[in-house]
């Protein structure tokens, strides 16, 4: 079986209001195909539809405050409740106590040990690896887990190659933000067959993004319309393209902070988690919090 960990980074369950919430606002028929036609909304209730089972999946972890990236990301990838470990939440960039935790044990370690073929499917730009190399720029919890498993980080060449993503899936960004003038780019639906395509090589692969947790913090709200409603015409193409009778997608995400733009916060809101195909039911089991995600994959993949 092969598994795809989508990170969208920052993604809540808001309320049912357009002025507010870009999810409430957003034509998404892939998402809402995926949930019997129901938006991703505060009252979305858990449900098991059309091959999917959708998880109203706690962030807050019994600790007060606003759930934050390193933690949450912490808890995500290693089934520990970080944030109680700790006495915070905390973020953005894991802390010394936060990467030992992600040193110690970690989802892609465990797999790895297992003799699982991994891959992270984002592509980073030379200056990021600049940076990371001359101690400018720490790596977020997610990055540290895929470094201390010993899977690489994609770069410039992978991305040339169609073996990586940009943040934006369709490699646009590299061309707009970061001044590549000669990078592919692809419609979403073709990055999305695309991404089906790569992580067919793999028994997991991960991507993530971290534009919805930006666009949650700047705005305004008819940025983050339009780039679900890019997500989603990428989520079709990979439906289109992806064994679901055989294969398993997850989705999931660290914090709420997207779901309203009017606060540039994060929120303490459920986020979602999605489950898409082959063993969906395994994975999604009794999963409640952020620190049901590892074991629910492990399960999945028939990893003691």
């Amino acid at each position: 079986m092969h598994t795809l960990f989508i990170f969208l980074d920052g993604i809540g369950l808001g309320a049912d209001d357009p002025a507010l919430n870009p999810f409430a606002a957003a034509h998404t028929p892939a998402l809402w195909s995926l949930t019997g036609g129901a938006r991703w909304l505060r009252n979305t209730p858990r449900l098991a539809v059309n091959g999917a089972v959708f998880a109203p999946t706690d962030p807050r972890l019994g600790v007060p405050g606003r759930p934050q990236s390193a933690t949450g990301q912490a808890a995500i990838f290693t089934g520990r409740n970080v944030p109680a470990e700790l006495g915070e939440h905390y973020g953005p960039r894991p802390t010394p106590a936060i990467r030992s935790i992600l040193a110690e044990d970690n989802l892609l370690k465990r797999l790895v040990a297992a003799g699982k073929r991994l891959a992270f499917l984002d592509a980073y730009p030379p200056r990021f690896f600049d940076a990371v190399g001359r101690g400018k720029r720490l790596l977020s919890a997610l990055q540290q887990a895929v470094f201390e498993a010993g899977v690489p980080l994609r770069g410039e060449e992978d991305l040339r190659a169609g073996r990586a993503f940009s943040a934006d899936f369709t490699g646009q960004g590299w061309r707009d933000v970061l001044g590549f003038g000669d990078t592919p780019v692809w419609s979403p639906e073709e990055a999305g067959a695309r991404l089906a395509d790569e992580a067919r090589g793999y028994d997991f692969s991960l991507i993530s993004t971290w534009i919805t947790d930006e666009i949650g913090h700047r705005g305004p709200l008819a940025q983050g319309v339009a780039f679900l409603e890019l997500f989603d015409r990428v989520l079709a193409g990979l439906l289109r393209a992806w064994d679901t009778k055989n294969d398993l997608i997850i989705l999931t995400s660290d914090h709420g902070n997207l779901e309203d733009v009017a606060i540039r916060q994060h929120t303490e809101n459920d986020v979602p988690t999605l489950a898409i195909g082959a063993e969906r039911h395994t994975f999604a089991d009794g999963l409640a919090a952020l620190t049901d995600i590892t074991p629910g994959v492990l399960r999945a993949l028939g990893v003691a």
